[in-house]
């Protein structure tokens, strides 16, 4: 339920942004409606409209999540804020200068935030980020707590240069779909993986 609930912006983004495609007038009145007042100037295009409503309500969905756990009272993690941070600049970038280079950027400084924070929690404050969330799982000796918290954040850092790559080389409707689907099934390929390694350590253990 956190992991769908931690994906809704984009499921919503994704969503929006199909329809989009599929409803470019509907859009591109829409986006002419309701986000011109915020926008550089000059006429929104049917091509572009639809990018433009889903970043707009990306933007709205990730501020109704944090607004959902403060209204309950709940804690609302770091990395949250860091999201909400960035999908409201960059996003906020996307819309005033009518520009999707700008939320093509933002999976890949949402990565490399994660990796930057995994790095300097350990080599400077030694903590353990990784450790932190899962030790209540399960239990690993000192050195495999080392190396998976550095395997995470290269693989953050692998992320945000495929991001790249996939939002600079082929289509916007491409990039979106890896957006949804690629970055999700690399995830679990990642976390497959990671429970494959770790059998052993758990193995041990017992």
């Amino acid at each position: 339920m956190k992991f769908l609930f931690d994906l809704f912006p984009v499921i919503l983004f994704f969503g929006v942004f199909k329809w989009g495609e599929g409803h470019a007038d509907a859009a591109q009145g829409l986006v002419s409606q309701y986000l011109s007042g915020v926008m550089s100037g000059g006429a929104v295009t049917a091509t572009l409209a639809p990018i433009l409503l889903a970043t707009a309500v990306a933007i709205v969905a990730s501020l109704a999540q944090i607004g959902y756990l403060l209204a309950r009272r709940k804690k609302v993690d770091g990395m949250l804020w860091v999201s909400l941070a960035i999908i409201v600049v960059f996003g906020g970038a996307t819309i005033y200068f009518r520009d999707d280079t700008f939320i093509k950027w933002k999976p890949t400084i949402l990565y490399w935030c994660f990796a930057v924070a995994l790095l300097v929690s350990q080599l400077f404050f030694k903590k353990n980020l990784i450790r932190t969330m899962m030790e209540k799982q399960v239990s690993l000796p000192e050195p495999v707590w080392g190396k998976l918290n550095l395997a995470w954040s290269a693989f953050f850092v692998a992320m945000g240069l495929l991001n790249l790559y996939v939002a600079f080389n082929y289509t916007l409707d491409v990039w979106v779909n890896f957006k949804m689907f690629g970055t999700m099934g690399l995830m679990f390929a990642f976390i497959i993986a990671q429970s494959l390694f770790l059998s052993k350590y758990m193995k041990d253990a017992e």
